[in-house]
């Protein structure tokens, strides 16, 4: 088994496979007489492929058992997908270039202050959740085709997600044995 090593989700490097969501570095309108700010463009949403539509749903996350393993990636190939939670807590983020490279892997830990829009055909894993009963606000496409592809890792490939700081020291390599 792989072990793959968490760092902090910044905009930077979470580029390649989409959008960090949030509200740092962006101006906020002040409206509602100025008891209300209110946050624009934070979001490219991409579902208009082959007749789309926007879907707002809302997610409840439950932990899963520790270890947290990956055992499967998913892409929605007609859509983005994004995901806001809608409390404070931090939450785990993982993304891939391919499912079938593992050093192509990257966890990210989200603030409760951050979402993500995962970019079409962006490899993630399902929504990984650090405290059971977390909700999340999803965009995401809605419509006919097929919008989902997911690929099971073989037993040798699964990964272990390793909450050791291993990134900060190593951040070249998120993907090792262990």
């Amino acid at each position: 088994m792989l072990a793959l090593s968490v760092a902090p989700l910044t905009k930077a490097e979470f580029a390649p496979f989409g959008e960090v969501v949030g509200t740092e570095d962006v101006k906020p309108k002040m409206i509602n007489e100025g008891f209300a700010r209110r946050y624009d463009d934070l979001a490219k949403i991409d579902v208009a492929s082959a007749g789309g539509e926007v879907n707002i749903s809302l997610f409840i996350g439950a932990v899963r058992p520790a270890p947290m393993i990956i055992k499967m990636m998913e892409r929605h190939p007609l859509g983005s997908q994004l995901f806001v939670p809608l409390n404070e807590v931090p939450w785990l983020v993982v993304v891939c270039a391919d499912p079938g490279i593992p050093s192509s892997y990257r966890a990210f830990a989200a603030s409760g202050r951050q979402g993500v829009n995962y970019a079409r055909n962006c490899w993630h894993h399902p929504l990984l959740v650090t405290a059971d009963a977390n909700p999340f606000v999803v965009v995401d496409r809605k419509g006919a085709g097929s919008n989902l592809e997911e690929k099971w890792l073989e037993e040798a490939n699964w990964l272990r997600i390793a909450f050791d700081g291993a990134a900060a020291t190593h951040p070249d390599i998120t993907a090792k044995p262990g």
